[in-house]
């Protein structure tokens, strides 16, 4: 297909896209039919891992079993968790989420005869907080080079959306991106001049989002 594909790698939810052959966005659904994948991973047993909403359901059941929430430690030095007796790193936990929205992506595609048999998707753009530094950003792409992708790029999710927004305002402008998700919470100023984003200004909390207003 020769395509680059985003992936908005989520506390809480995870989808992936790609500009078609017209230049507008779409978003693929996943197995279920979905357009967002809960990002929840159950290990059951060390060789059956299941992700995205059979996951979330059975954490009902087996809660010490399900990993939820792992982008707020990936990159954290030291930090890991024993899933039926193999200690795994946040980006080995994020990979299985990367695996699952691509593998769907593939097989939605290839029933709309846009990707072959042999096709596969591996370039990719994968976003993440503004607020997050380098070691966080080699993690998540760390987490896309274990699931077997070629991580182009990791762009802040902020100027995505500047980026997404700037496509048809070609005006010198400044802007103020609100991210707010299901976990997380950031804020930017951003700069868009002669096709150039710049990011004057950020902000943010890791635990800030959708879910603690629902525990609230």
């Amino acid at each position: 297909m020769g395509k680059v594909f985003g992936i908005d790698l989520g506390t809480t939810y995870s989808c992936i896209a790609y500009i078609d052959e017209n230049g507008k966005p779409v978003v693929l659904k996943n197995a279920e039919g979905d357009l967002t994948t809960p990002s929840a991973v159950f290990f059951e047993t060390q060789t059956d891992v299941t992700v995205g909403s059979a996951a979330k359901e059975s954490a009902k059941m087996y809660p010490e079993q399900v990993v939820t929430f792992i982008k707020r430690s990936i990159g954290q030095s030291g930090f890991s968790l024993n899933l039926n007796g193999i200690d795994m790193k946040p980006e080995e936990i994020s990979s299985y989420i990367l695996k699952k929205v691509v593998k769907d992506a593939e097989d939605t595609l290839r029933m709309e005869g846009k990707l072959g048999d042999d096709e596969q998707i591996r370039d990719v753009v994968i976003t993440c907080p503004a607020y997050f530094g380098v070691t966080e950003r080699d993690a998540t792409k760390a987490a896309g080079v274990i699931a077997g992708l070629n991580v182009l790029a990791i762009i802040n999710e902020p100027t995505a959306a500047a980026v997404a927004y700037g496509l048809d305002n070609e005006a010198a402008q400044k802007i103020l991106v609100y991210d707010l998700g299901g976990g997380t919470f950031d804020v930017s100023i951003i700069e868009i001049e002669d096709g150039t984003f710049t990011v004057l200004a950020t902000g943010g909390d890791t635990h800030l989002g959708g879910d603690d207003f629902d525990e609230r």
